[in-house]
């Protein structure tokens, strides 16, 4: 057995299947070097790039600590976006399969606090949420920190660059001295010692490696002049052609500006940043992740808690200030042992900041002008599929495989038609091939799921 196997740490063997039955074999460095510490209940600072793993490392560790018969809030995961904050309560769930009548809920917002309280109210064993619904329930009394075996800071250094350190602060204030205290960062800036200082006791201290191999992504920098910017993103998208692709800007504004350029040169591309409705963001990422929009333009913050593991092209639209940054950015490509594209767009005024990500990664940055780039003008990326909107959601006991039971059953579909099945609270998503759109359309108006009508309409 080695040393890296799930099966070497002190679990229970109801945990050990449903990591089995999840695909999980081997641990992540990142794991294999914080689980020992999580389970045996000390405090921990581990600085992991995205994408390492580190979800699993403190989910898999505070499950064990969980009472599920005793319905006090047991474990507090504080996450500094609503996207990412999602995506730890969707793995956290899954982790969790084999606790009987384990409960988690979610406090982000965007979101309304009338079912959120009413949640609370019935009990909850784990909370994950964002710094400001969570102080807003803890004014309101409707959420008690005073059980909490478990606090987990993820991401904490986005969480200090986006001002929340007061509210981190406060926070953790209600929760009990005893607690074990665990915090996840992609950087270690002194902001990030103070607050350890503060909220800790003894922390261990695991570091994975935030560089990438450089055989996996292929970074290239390309010089231009600054009214260049758009006509260069194009010609890189005309001479690589990938199937998907993240372009990061620095603002909302920037965001939107260049998704439309996109749209009309027939690339399918949506923006994603801070001034969209929760409802908007959340659409826009289901799209990306489900292959009916293969084009993201993000700001970094929007981007935070990204999980898709066969992203082509990371393109830096303007090159970011932090070397560490820019490490996050293309660390969305090249994951999972595949290769990936790392491409920036350089200005004159922007060499400085190329000059830092030379000296960050210790190695000279490789240079080129868009005009050595073959181009096919005729290229165009337009999605295979669409998604459709579902009104019902976890809250009325819908599954993924009653959608797909639907589809594949009373509407006639070929299982090959139907993509990713997203599951919310109150909506779902599915994504139907463009051939196969109109044929679901034309059931899911008149048909049935789990035997009842649901109101369904396309996303654009």
């Amino acid at each position: 057995m080695s040393a890296t196997d799930f099966s070497s740490l002190n679990l229970p063997a109801e945990q050990l299947a449903v990591l089995d039955s999840l695909g999980y074999k081997q641990m992540t460095a990142v794991q294999a070097q914080s689980l020992p510490l999580i389970l045996q209940g000390k405090d921990l600072i581990a600085q992991a790039k995205t994408g390492s793993g580190k979800t699993a490392a403190f989910g898999i560790g505070l499950l064990q600590t969980i009472q599920p018969d005793f319905f006090a809030v047991q474990a507090l995961i504080i996450c500094p976006t609503r996207e990412l904050a999602d995506q730890v309560g969707k793995e956290l769930r899954r982790l969790g399969r084999g606790i009987p009548n384990l409960k988690l809920v979610m406090l982000c917002g965007g979101k309304p606090l009338g079912p959120q309280i009413a949640s609370l109210e019935y009990g909850a064993h784990i909370v994950v949420g964002t710094p400001g619904r969570i102080q807003d329930h803890l004014k309101k009394a409707t959420l008690k920190l005073n059980k909490v075996k478990t606090v987990v800071l993820d991401e904490a250094d986005r969480m200090l660059d986006m001002g929340f350190v007061d509210a981190m602060q406060e926070i953790i204030g209600q929760t009990p001295s005893s607690r074990q205290t665990l915090l996840f960062s992609a950087t270690f800036p002194d902001s990030i010692k103070q607050i350890s200082r503060s909220i800790q006791r003894d922390p261990a201290r695991v570091t994975v490696e935030s560089q990438h191999q450089q055989a996996v992504i292929d970074q290239l920098f390309y010089e231009i002049k600054k009214h260049e910017r758009n006509n260069a993103l194009l010609m890189l998208f005309q001479h690589y052609q990938p199937k998907n692709a993240i372009v990061f800007c620095h603002t909302k504004i920037q965001c939107d500006e260049v998704a439309e350029m996109l749209r009309n040169k027939k690339i399918d591309a949506q923006p994603i940043h801070g001034d969209l409705e929760q409802r908007e963001r959340d659409q826009v990422l289901v799209r990306f992740a489900n292959q009916s929009c293969p084009v993201l333009v993000a700001t970094d913050v929007a981007a935070r808690g990204l999980d898709i593991k066969a992203i082509e092209m990371v393109i830096n639209y303007e090159l970011p200030r932090d070397p560490e940054v820019y490490i996050h950015r293309i660390g969305r490509t090249g994951r999972a042992g595949e290769s990936g594209l790392a491409m920036s767009l350089v200005a004159e005024a922007e060499v400085p900041r190329m000059l830092a990500i030379e000296k960050y990664q210790k190695k000279p940055c490789r240079c080129d002008v868009p005009a050595s780039l073959d181009r096919d003008d005729s290229y165009t990326l337009e999605a295979d599929m669409v998604t459709i909107q579902l009104d019902a959601g976890r809250k009325n006991k819908l599954r993924p495989g009653d959608i797909l039971g639907a589809l594949t059953g009373d509407a006639g579909l070929d299982g090959a038609d139907i993509g990713k099945i997203d599951i919310f609270d109150m909506s779902s998503y599915v994504a139907v091939s463009k051939s196969a759109l109109r044929q679901a359309m034309n059931y899911l108006a008149d048909g049935k799921v789990k035997g009842r009508a649901i109101r369904t309409r396309k996303i654009r």
